[in-house]
């Protein structure tokens, strides 16, 4: 792996090294049938009344240029309200791609999106970051590269998803032209922009283009960044989000539609009704991807979960969230889109609630068919906090998924019948030929767990799970190395920064 970054691993005993032990980079497939939470009728039920709501009720674009459009194509468009036809509707969503490529830096690192492969993220967009041995405190740069360069090496984890903690010491006119910069130069895996104005979208278009050393009509062929739009939860597209859309769906970039509607605050308190709601957000937004450009690709993101009523606390990792994961990836299938969710927790520390809250949310949305697992790696406190702990042990737990998807080899050899008449009766398999063959590569060796019995446990055996992950987030860092790039694309790519830098980089409002 070249290089340590920095001499930590020096003088460190010679034991297995966890992180370069870690199973190879690849997508894994899921090869069960998804689980299905409701019937096929009342999926039919779920579909129905979200077309209705889009025909009657509506949705508001806050945006001139996305109403002219809709209206263009068929919407019934009164102020800010647009209320769609369900044919219409249909129509629309039946030309977006139900698969397609993400095209990253590195060529190995291309993403298919869709059928039954998945994709797993790191966390993204918390505010504060916790971990390597200091307490919770604000995002910054230097958090926000060593998460990077974590995400480079965790081979579960595909892409970012965005900031895995948000740089906050960077100006927001130019924070998105040096993040983006640093996805590029210190990751070579596919990167992620922020819609939060359509010169950030243009500007990391541009960047990726000139990482990948293509040219314009190619960038456009070849789908290479994406970004998550969110509806403004009841029944609303903000301005900005609509024109990430229009940028980023006119240049045939992907684009994440994602409600965020909480059942008993944004959305109806039922399961039932919280995904109606869910779904015809999901629907007018990829729609409308579509009246931008016929065929670019587009994601449905399903992100339901409940509130705390005696709070108001969103809940993460509930029995709710799992129902509603399995029923977002019915619907998903059911239009042909791929499929987003993600892994989430509400606790406030590296616990068993955030282990077991995440581990029901992975699992809801594995089962659920999903494409592309958001979140996957780091998330603690409701989104509000990265954990480098809670990475490693998030990349482990998505090992062990992949590990539980790979197809069990049932063969002569495996079958073992000759070792089992080696051993007979009353004896043991330590030895044996069939055993010794295999004893390295047969079975799935996480990277945190101790696998030590308690009368053997050395110092580093009796540490708690958060503990050794705190040891092993040092390792990844100090594991990772920049990956290669052409001194002329790389002098392309930092003249582009430096120069958008001097312009002032975007307008903001603070």
């Amino acid at each position: 792996m070249g290089q340590t970054r920095r001499g930590r691993l020096s003088g460190r005993s010679k034991k297995r090294d966890p992180v370069a032990a870690q199973p190879p980079w690849s997508q894994p497939r899921m090869r069960f049938d998804p689980l299905r939470a409701v019937s096929e009728d009342e999926l039919e039920a779920i579909h129905r009344a979200s077309l209705r709501v889009l025909a009657e009720t509506g949705i508001d674009f806050l945006d001139d240029t996305a109403r002219r459009q809709l209206t263009n194509a068929g919407c019934d468009v009164d102020g800010n309200r647009v209320r769609f036809d369900p044919e219409l509707v249909m129509s629309l969503v039946a030309t977006a791609p139900t698969r397609f490529t993400l095209h990253a830096p590195n060529p190995a690192r291309n993403l298919h999106i869709g059928d039954d492969v998945i994709t797993y993220t790191s966390v993204a967009s918390p505010p504060f970051v916790t971990g390597l041995g200091r307490d919770r405190r604000d995002g910054n740069r230097e958090d926000y590269r060593n998460l990077l360069r974590m995400g480079q090496v965790l081979n579960s984890i595909h892409t970012v998803a965005g900031y895995p903690v948000e740089p906050m010491d960077l100006h927001p006119s130019v924070r998105h032209l040096h993040a983006t910069h640093d996805m590029l130069t210190l990751s070579d895996k596919v990167p992620f922009v922020y819609s939060l104005s359509r010169q950030r979208n243009i500007d990391a278009i541009e960047m990726i283009r000139i990482a990948r050393g293509v040219d314009q009509a190619t960038i456009r062929d070849e789908p290479s960044i994406y970004s998550v739009i969110n509806a403004s939860t009841p029944l609303r597209y903000d301005t900005v989000m609509l024109h990430g859309i229009q940028e980023m769906s006119a240049s045939n970039q992907c684009i994440v539609i994602t409600p965020f509607t909480l059942a008993g605050a944004m959305a109806p308190i039922t399961v039932a009704g919280a995904l109606v709601l869910q779904n015809a957000e999901a629907l007018a937004g990829i729609a409308y991807t579509q009246v931008v450009r016929a065929g670019s690709p587009v994601i449905y993101g399903g992100f339901t979960s409940n509130v705390d009523m005696r709070s108001g606390s969103p809940a993460f990792g509930t029995p709710e969230y799992w129902k509603a994961c399995l029923v977002g990836g019915q619907l998903a299938r059911r239009y042909g889109f791929p499929y987003r969710s993600s892994n989430v927790n509400a606790s406030n520390s590296v616990d068993a609630q955030s282990a077991y809250e995440s581990v029901i949310a992975i699992w809801g949305a594995v089962m659920g068919g999903v494409n592309l697992l958001l979140h996957g790696a780091g998330w603690l406190e409701g989104g509000l906090l990265t954990s480098y702990e809670k990475m490693v042990i998030d990349a482990d737990i998505l090992n062990m998924v992949t590990e539980m998807l790979q197809p069990i080899t049932v063969d002569d050899a495996s079958l073992a019948i000759e070792a089992i008449a080696e051993v007979g009766p009353a004896g043991h398999f330590f030895g044996t030929q069939h055993t010794q063959d295999r004893y390295a590569t047969e079975h799935f060796q996480p990277m945190v767990s101790a696998w030590s019995n308690f009368e053997s446990w050395d110092e580093g055996g009796r540490l708690e799970a958060h503990q050794r992950a705190e040891t092993l987030a040092h390792q990844v860092i100090d594991a990772h190395v920049d990956p290669p790039m052409e001194a002329a694309i790389r002098a392309e790519l930092d003249d582009f920064v430096d120069r958008r830098v001097a312009e002032g980089g975007v307008e903001t409002d603070y």
